[in-house]
């Protein structure tokens, strides 16, 4: 054969080739999505508590870049529907600063600050609620409820195989404010070892979780913190 024809014919047999693998390989993505949904939905029926340590990145990049770095411990516990949250952050970029956000109690968001002791009050909790659930106890079938799921293969996270998933809020009022979401799951135990939250307009946020400990008991404080008389209660 003529190379010059031979040349005009190679890129296009494998154009043809890549069109023709095309409809296999979504086939792949989708089933591989499944079986990640599937897996979540079995480990989500043996959820009961968690603890981690945790280090939480706040990243601006516009009008000024900046970069907040708070490190603390955080527990979950689910028991069906009901769901609580307490992150206890013991250090803000490397400085004591105690805090501690309580996500569900009453139908609400609490923030303790310990220095100036002052607890505000969140009370719009559907806006936040889905944010603290994601990755810790909650099933395949209530992400796809609450968000568009593309799966994007596996990926290494301190030495654990992770599903990569990438969450895209069906509510346009959450997608308004959180256009995407990242989340590095550890199927096997239901639990996230990564998540990053693209909040748009230049912010966003990146959270890490080490020391992973999976349905065991939970420290008395772990959803409550120490307010007194002199506390000044705030709502939002």
């Amino acid at each position: 054969m003529d190379l010059r024809v031979l040349d005009f014919v190679r890129p296009v047999f494998v154009a043809l080739t890549m069109l023709a693998l095309l409809p296999a390989r979504a086939a792949l993505a989708a089933d591989d999505l499944a079986s990640v949904l599937s897996k979540l939905d079995t480990a989500s029926a043996r959820f009961h508590t968690t603890s981690a340590d945790f280090e939480f990145d706040a990243t601006q990049t516009d009008p000024v870049p900046d970069t907040d770095v708070q490190t603390g411990t955080v527990y979950y516990q689910r028991s069906g529907a009901n769901f609580q949250m307490g992150a206890h952050i013991e250090k803000d970029n490397g400085q004591a600063a105690p805090k501690v956000v309580v996500c569900c109690v009453k139908g609400s968001i609490q923030l303790y600050e310990k220095l100036p002791d002052q607890v505000t009050t969140l009370s719009k909790l559907s806006q936040y609620h889905d944010w603290f659930m994601l990755g810790f106890g909650a099933s395949g079938k209530e992400l796809q409820e609450k968000w568009e799921i593309k799966y994007d293969g596996q990926e290494m996270v301190d030495g654990v195989k992770t599903a990569k998933l990438e969450l895209t809020p069906k509510d346009p009022s959450v997608k308004k404010n959180l256009p995407l979401v990242i989340v590095w799951m550890d199927t096997e135990r239901g639990i996230s070892l990564k998540q990053y939250f693209d909040e748009g307009q230049g912010q966003s946020r990146t959270s890490h979780y080490t020391n992973i400990k999976l349905n065991q008991a939970l420290p008395k404080d772990a959803f409550t913190f120490a307010a007194d008389k002199k506390t000044t209660y705030i709502s939002r």
